[in-house]
């Protein structure tokens, strides 16, 4: 199948800079980072797709047995760099996504060569140890809601993940996009997404690393971003003025900012 057409690639930028791939997390597409792209354009080649379920991608690929782990979407993202031929690109990924980049790093390591991970969590699970934000029963509660009434759950929980009430229109923003996902492909990837295990992967990551947390995220909170931190080996951490778990849409011009930062270290 033409991976181009599955995953409604995109291509932008300038053909002479470094790549920059955006990935972005559950529930949304690429059109999340509207408000990046513009940042990038001028130096880098900007390489924007959709997974199989969301936006405008081929709804026909999907396979509840791929999709059922993070090897099955990392597999996704090897596949499109193979057919762009990409070489050391760097990989921006929101949220679940960041995992997905970590494990496609490890498959593929001579395609990418940085990783940028946005608002991550490699267990959003609270274990012995380790505080991910969630109780065992917290996400089978969520599960429950989202399976059995996605747009319902979508309406309630948009406006809580992304934070910021004073701004409800970045509420509404998200849960147009969540509303606008299929909702048994929805239901899938947040099986997949809420109960992924990810933390001995991050300490095979062996790629220049940047972590952006947020002051105030219910999804990821701070004790998530220096586990992170922590465990990848030589990774930055940024702490961003910015609440929610969307900093790309609620704080874009410190999102790309830091984005910018790190992208210039690598050169």
């Amino acid at each position: 199948m033409d991976v181009v057409r599955r995953n409604n690639v995109t291509v932008t930028g300038n053909p002479q800079g470094r790549t920059v791939v955006l990935a972005h997390g559950f529930g949304c597409d690429q059109n999340m980072w509207r408000l990046t792209v513009p940042a990038l354009v001028r130096d880098y080649r900007v390489v924007l797709f959709d997974y199989v379920g969301a936006g405008r991608s081929d709804s026909t690929a999907f396979s509840e047995h791929r999709y059922s782990s993070l090897d099955g979407y990392a597999e996704d993202v090897v596949e499109l760099c193979e057919a762009l031929d990409l070489r050391d690109a760097v990989f921006v990924g929101h949220s679940v996504s960041a995992m997905i980049g970590v494990l496609a790093a490890g498959m593929a390591p001579e395609r990418i060569g940085a990783l940028v991970m946005v608002a991550p969590s490699p267990r959003y699970i609270d274990d012995d140890g380790y505080r991910g934000g969630f109780s065992a029963e917290d996400i089978d509660e969520l599960l429950a809601s989202l399976e059995s009434n996605y747009l319902g759950w979508s309406a309630a929980m948009a406006p809580v993940i992304m934070g910021n009430a004073e701004r409800p229109e970045l509420g509404e923003d998200l849960k147009n996009s969540f509303c606008a996902t299929d909702p048994d492909m929805a239901r899938v990837f947040a099986r997949t997404t809420f109960l992924s295990d990810s933390r001995d992967d991050l300490k095979n990551v062996r790629v220049p690393t940047l972590v952006l947390e947020c002051t105030q995220d219910v999804i990821a909170p701070r004790e998530v971003g220096v586990f992170v931190h922590q465990t990848v080996p030589g990774s930055t951490l940024i702490t961003l003025d910015a609440t929610g778990h969307c900093p790309h849409l609620s704080s874009p011009e410190a999102t790309n900012e830091a984005i910018l930062q790190f992208l210039a270290g690598l050169r």
